[in-house]
C-alpha cells in the first residue's frame, strides 16, 4: 500500500516557505529525499490556518489573484506553481452527509474508483477525519493495459488518512479505491512533476473482477489527433496511419485506429481496420482491437436484421 511516513516534525512553515524550500528539488527515488520533501510538508501541514487564510483572500479577490488563476478544480486546489520538479496542492474531500457529494454522486468525487496513480506524491491528512481508503499493490510491468485484463491485486488494508497521517504514493504501484469521510476532509500533497509523464497510463480498476476498466489519463496528443482526423485536415489521416503503426505510445497507436475507424460508415471498412490493429504485434492494441470487431460484428448483424425486417412486409405484398 501506500508507504506511511512517520515525523516528528513539530514546528510549522508558511506557505511560502514551503514553495522555497521545495524548490530545491527532490528524486521521489531516493530515500533521503523523500524524507527531506516529507518534513517540509509536515511544517506546512502544522500551520493550521495558512490553507484558511489563503481561501479568505481568495474570495475577497474574487479569484483575480496569480493563485486564484492557476486553480486545478472545485476539489483540488494548487498551492504553487511547478518548482524543483514538483508542486503543492490542497484536496478537499467532502464528507458522507455532505450535500455537494449527494447532489454530484461520487463518481464525480473520484470515490469508489479504483485507481493508480503515474506519479509519485506525498500526501498528509490537514483537516477532519480524512478519507478512507482500500489499499491495493499491483506490479504495473505485468500489466498489457487493456481493458478487462485480469490484474493481480493485492490487497492490503483499509484505513483513513486522518489528520497528522502522512502517506507516499508511490507511481504505478500503489492502488486504491477511495471511500467519503465522515465529514469534511482535506489533505495536502507534494506531486512530482515527470516531462513524460503522460505517455505512461494510470489504470482503473474492477475490484470484483480483479480486471482492468480503463486508462484514466488520456493525453492531450490523442485528443489533438482525434480532431484533426475528424475534420480531416491535411494530412491527418496520414499521420494516424502512420502513428499507428509505429508511435512507440501504443495507447497513442490505439487511438489513431479509433479515430480512422469512427470515419468509416462501412462496417467493412472498420472491419479492414481493426483487423491491421489486431496484428498489428502488440498485446494491448491487439485485445482492444478484438473488442472493437466483436462490437462492429454485433452492430453489423443488427442492422441487417433491421433492414430485413423493413424488406419482409413489401415482399408478402409480392407474393400476396
Amino acid at each position: 500500500m501506500a508507504r506511511e511516513i512517520l515525523s516528528a516534525v513539530a514546528d510549522a512553515a508558511s506557505l511560502e516557505e514551503t514553495v522555497d524550500a521545495i524548490a530545491a528539488g527532490f528524486d521521489f527515488r531516493v530515500e533521503e529525499s523523500v524524507q527531506a520533501a516529507a518534513e517540509h510538508l509536515a511544517r506546512l501541514s502544522n500551520n493550521r490556518t495558512f490553507l484558511g487564510d489563503l481561501l479568505l483572500d481568495q474570495l475577497r479577490d474574487a479569484h483575480r489573484t496569480e493563485l486564484g488563476a492557476g486553480g486545478y478544480g472545485p476539489q483540488a486546489i494548487v498551492l504553487s506553481p511547478v518548482v524543483g520538479g514538483c508542486f503543492l496542492r490542497a484536496n478537499i474531500w467532502p464528507g458522507e452527509r455532505d450535500k455537494c457529494l449527494q447532489a454530484s454522486g461520487s463518481a464525480s468525487l473520484v470515490y469508489g474508483i479504483a485507481h493508480d496513480h503515474n506519479f509519485d506524491f506525498l500526501t498528509a491528512g490537514y483537516f477532519g477525519p480524512g478519507y478512507r481508503s482500500d489499499y491495493y499493490e499491483i506490479e504495473y510491468g505485468d500489466i498489457a493495459g487493456y481493458r478487462g485484463e485480469t490484474v493481480a491485486l493485492r490487497f492490503v488494508e483499509r484505513s483513513a488518512l486522518h489528520r497528522g497521517r502522512m502517506l507516499h504514493y508511490r507511481a504505478h504501484r500503489d492502488v486504491h479505491s477511495q471511500h467519503p469521510p465522515s465529514s469534511t476532509s482535506v489533505s495536502l500533497n507534494i506531486v512530482h512533476v515527470d516531462p513524460g509523464q503522460e505517455w505512461y497510463d494510470q489504470y482503473g480498476f474492477d475490484l470484483d473482477g480483479l480486471r482492468i476498466s480503463g486508462i484514466l489519463n488520456p493525453s492531450a496528443s490523442e485528443t489533438f489527433l482525434r480532431c484533426a482526423v475528424a475534420l480531416g485536415e491535411g494530412g491527418a489521416l496520414d499521420l494516424a496511419a502512420d502513428f499507428g503503426r509505429n508511435h512507440p505510445s501504443t495507447r497513442m497507436r490505439l487511438a489513431c485506429f479509433e479515430a480512422r475507424a469512427a470515419r468509416e460508415s462501412c462496417a467493412a471498412a472498420r472491419d479492414r481496420l481493426w483487423r491491421e490493429a489486431e496484428t498489428a504485434g502488440d498485446l494491448m492494441l491487439s485485445r482492444e482491437a478484438h473488442a472493437r470487431r466483436t462490437a462492429n460484428s454485433a452492430v453489423e448483424q443488427h442492422e441487417q436484421r433491421k433492414a430485413q425486417d423493413h424488406e419482409s412486409p413489401a415482399d408478402d405484398h409480392e407474393r400476396a
